[in-house]
């Protein structure tokens, strides 16, 4: 028998989605920080996309082994919580010893663990928030869940200057020259990483598997083997569109890893003339990276409303075609401004373009792909968004002294353009009935 799920108060919601400001707040820490993490601890620019392999490999490799995992795992502590509170206790400690790193591998080994931490916590914590919603209730639930990924994005982005508002020195750096606001700012982290976790389980409960489901779960075949099998039988039986969005999805997520990787070292040269990282220049340069984030963070999450309206009434693909062409433009200008005031304009552009690919992408995917295969197809789309990752990873390096001149400057050129790539491929792609799936997103 099908047991009903209640109806959750607001309040409910809230509670259900906390751990997600701590979640993403851990992910910000590390868009943020790590390129200049690790070019205090001396590594090369051209290194830098060897070292964040980490987020690609275990997003690739993780979430969909502890996904299929934690559908068939019961439990008396339950059958999704058991894993997100691990992955919160691994990524926590991995955030408190971040700081402490001696060396790049020493940093790289620990972003590592805290990224397949993350990825062990974010599969199940999804699942959890549908298990525990109504389908009325699964629009507010993931808006919730969005308003605390852009809240905690934005507070790791400002942390650091923060942090000098309230008296840290700004040129204050430990034994391994990294700033002590950094210092700060991942014990900050890992506390809230935790914390947060802690008050969902805390406040919210599972929903216990009838006897149904856990006979269900005992009969199915090996979790992993099982999951593998529908995947091939997935990606024989794709649908066209779907196949129509990767490029799309290469040129932009390809884009967007360049600007996290060198958006550090084009400010320090572009604003502050310098390419040294070891001076006053970097450091301001780091601090405003921060800020710049969590600018284009908070216009993404104001954006995401109004990109609702738009989608409904233009067409889902007409407007990320115009999100991404106008963060591409963005992206072109960015490093001919040299004053900080006006760094904030092309920043609005990338906002509102990273509103749409958090949404618009996946309206688009909601509308044509069968209903059965929704979890899967889902789970098959974060490969669009890795295996990009995972290109830039080992090509960049490739052409980055030769193609790119050895210049940051250049590389963030080069995402603006991949955007603009990115938007003309949106015409590439048939939905069929674009107005029925524009509406998916009110659904």
């Amino acid at each position: 028998m099908k047991r009903s799920k209640p109806t959750l108060k607001l309040a409910s919601i809230i509670n259900m989605n906390f751990g997600f400001f701590g979640l993403q707040y851990s992910f910000g820490l590390q868009q943020a920080n790590m390129s200049p993490i690790y070019s205090y601890l001396g590594a090369d620019a051209s290194e830098l996309p060897y070292l964040w392999l980490a987020g690609p490999m275990t997003g690739l490799l993780v979430q969909p082994i502890i996904g299929a995992m934690s559908d068939r795992t019961i439990s008396k502590y339950g059958q999704r919580r058991p894993y997100f509170l691990v992955g919160a206790i691994v990524c926590s400690l991995s955030l408190f010893i971040m700081p402490f790193s001696a060396s790049v591998w020493m940093a790289a080994s620990i972003l590592w663990i805290l990224d397949a931490a993350n990825n062990v916590t974010l599969e199940p914590y999804r699942a959890f928030v549908s298990d525990r919603l109504n389908k009325e209730q699964h629009a507010i639930g993931f808006l919730t869940q969005s308003a605390f990924t852009g809240l905690g994005q934005t507070l790791s982005y400002l942390t650091p200057t923060l942090l000098i508002l309230f008296g840290i020195s700004k040129s204050a750096t430990a034994l391994n020259n990294i700033p002590v606001t950094t210092f700060v700012a991942f014990i900050i982290g890992a506390v809230v990483s935790i914390g947060s976790i802690l008050w969902t389980l805390y406040t919210t409960k599972e929903i216990p598997l009838t006897k149904a489901q856990i006979d269900g779960i005992k009969k199915s075949p090996g979790g992993v083997s099982g999951t593998l099998a529908e995947i091939g039988r997935a990606i024989r039986e794709m649908p066209r569109a779907m196949k129509q969005m990767i490029p799309m999805m290469l040129f932009s997520w390809y884009a967007m890893f360049t600007y996290w990787i060198y958006i550090a070292k084009c400010l320090a040269k572009s604003i502050y003339g310098t390419t040294k990282t070891m001076g006053g220049g970097f450091r301001n340069a780091e601090l405003l990276v921060g800020q710049i984030g969590a600018f284009y963070n908070f216009i993404a999450f104001i954006g995401a409303f109004g990109l609702v309206y738009l989608s409904k009434r233009f067409g889902v693909k007409k407007v990320h075609a115009f999100c991404l062409a106008i963060a591409g433009i963005s992206l072109c200008y960015l490093p001919f401004v040299n004053d900080v005031v006006f760094i904030y304009v092309p920043m609005i552009g990338v906002g509102l373009c990273w509103a749409s690919m958090m949404g618009n992408t996946y309206v688009m995917l909601a509308g044509v792909i069968p209903k059965k295969r929704t979890g899967v197809y889902l789970g098959m789309f974060n490969l669009f968004i890795v295996v990009p990752m995972l290109i830039q990873t080992f090509t960049v390096p490739l052409f980055y002294e030769s193609w790119l001149n050895n210049d940051p400057v250049n590389a963030i050129k080069l995402a603006g353009v991949l955007l603009i790539l990115s938007a003309l491929s949106v015409s590439f792609i048939r939905l069929g009935n674009e107005k029925k799936v524009s509406n998916t997103i009110v659904e």
